[in-house]
């Protein structure tokens, strides 16, 4: 039979002595007191999580006393008891910006990130993170989680749509909402008060052009683009919808006369523009090749994605659709105007890429701090710079498994 451990008295833990090497003195639970050869009395906890053992430090005596480190012991062994790395709460603890009340909405959104971050594709669980440091934290982060209401979580939603990421605010809507139930789960709050903000933000206005925003989601479409069996121009164009992230009018309509591959521009002249005004659209080192790999096939016709059925007009409205479809793609998941959204998404939140560049090469209405609408040159250096960045971030996401 195993040693029965008999719990510490506090006449032992006083009255303990140093040794040439350091002694632990236990009090059953996991728990003991190391005693070092200086005279240091220091609480830890031995457990074990995920098949590993691991020691959780309580601090030292005096200032834990036997009663405080055996409190702190149960408290762990709940977490535990929850399927919670008590280790790893302590840490997100301390990640709070020295956020002393464990019941803080931040403390229990790292607790409520640590427990489920190994279900979600590593990258997905680090953007789940950085949305909520980015948008939620430095407003109601430090908050009791049982005092915050529905009009605060709101007022943090409607942040993010007054700086137009509105799919971002409905996700981190979706991520709050988990936070609240994994507290009410977990005995630190009474409900959710997420759910009552059904409706309280507008729809996303894709409809029709609906996007994956999710990289992991982003990855397995790239690939599939890449090996597209049908025309090699639908196949260039396809290539080309989420590298450009133009509207799928102006690439279909693009003519080799309005491109400079030497210079690496794309100037769209103004009648083909929705907003009536020029734009250019510089080309990553990526969107040139692909460009270059067509330009024998279609550079003797006006166009560069002319029609299969006339070369004197371009191609179809509905072939990148229909490649998409054709790919096993349905609308709900992403059409080809849905490209922009996509990369307005991931420029904005996971590349951290200025708001007024990407709007800018949106083609939107940007306006000066002057009121004065902004040329078609505008931040040309930058944005060149955001347009190879976004293309590299793509060729990486090929890769991701």
């Amino acid at each position: 039979m195993p040693k029965r451990i008999m719990p510490l008295t506090d006449i032992q833990v006083r009255n303990s002595k140093p040794q040439d090497k350091e002694h632990k003195l236990s009090d059953g639970g996991g728990m003991y007191l190391l005693v070092t050869p200086t005279g240091g009395k220091l609480w830890n906890m031995k457990y074990k999580y995920g098949g590993k053992e691991k020691r959780l430090s309580f601090g030292a005596y005096p200032a834990i006393t036997l009663a405080d480190a055996r409190q702190r012991r149960e408290e762990a062994k709940k977490l535990l008891a929850n399927g919670v790395d008590p280790g790893e709460t302590k840490k997100a603890q301390k990640a709070a910006q020295g956020v002393q009340d464990i019941n803080t909405f931040e403390v229990i959104a790292r607790e409520w990130h640590c427990k489920f971050a190994h279900t979600w594709v590593a990258s997905h669980a680090q953007h789940k993170l950085e949305r909520l440091e980015k948008n939620v934290f430095p407003w109601i982060g430090k908050r009791p989680i049982n005092e915050i209401s529905a009009p605060d979580v709101l007022a943090v939603l409607r942040r993010m749509e007054s700086r137009n990421i509105l799919d971002t605010a409905h996700r981190v809507r979706f991520e709050c909402s988990s936070i609240f139930r994994y507290a009410v789960a977990t005995g630190r709050t009474d409900r959710d008060p997420v759910a009552d903000l059904k409706g309280a933000l507008p729809p996303v206005k894709n409809g029709h052009h609906a996007a994956p925003t999710d990289p992991k989601a982003v990855a397995p479409l790239l690939r599939a683009i890449d090996e597209f069996q049908g025309s090699f121009v639908v196949k260039c164009a396809l290539q080309l919808a989420p590298i450009l992230f133009v509207r799928p009018g102006e690439l279909r309509a693009a003519e080799w006369t309005e491109i400079n591959l030497d210079s690496a521009e794309w100037n769209i002249p103004a009648e083909k523009m929705k907003m009536k005004v020029a734009h250019l659209v510089p080309l990553s080192h990526q969107a040139v090749e692909i460009l270059k790999e067509l330009q024998p096939l279609t550079g003797h016709s006006r166009y560069v994605f002319p029609s299969h059925r006339s070369p004197l007009r371009c191609m179809s409205e509905n072939a990148v659709n229909a490649g998409l479809r054709r790919m096993g793609f349905e609308k709900t998941e992403i059409t080809g105007h849905g490209f922009r959204a996509m990369a307005r998404t991931i420029l904005d939140e996971v590349l951290q890429v200025r708001p007024d560049f990407i709007e800018h090469q949106l083609a939107h209405a940007v306006k000066d701090p002057n009121g004065r609408a902004y040329n078609r040159t505008a931040h040309l250096i930058e944005r060149k710079k955001m347009m190879q960045l976004w293309a590299d971030y793509l060729d990486g996401l090929k890769t991701m498994v």
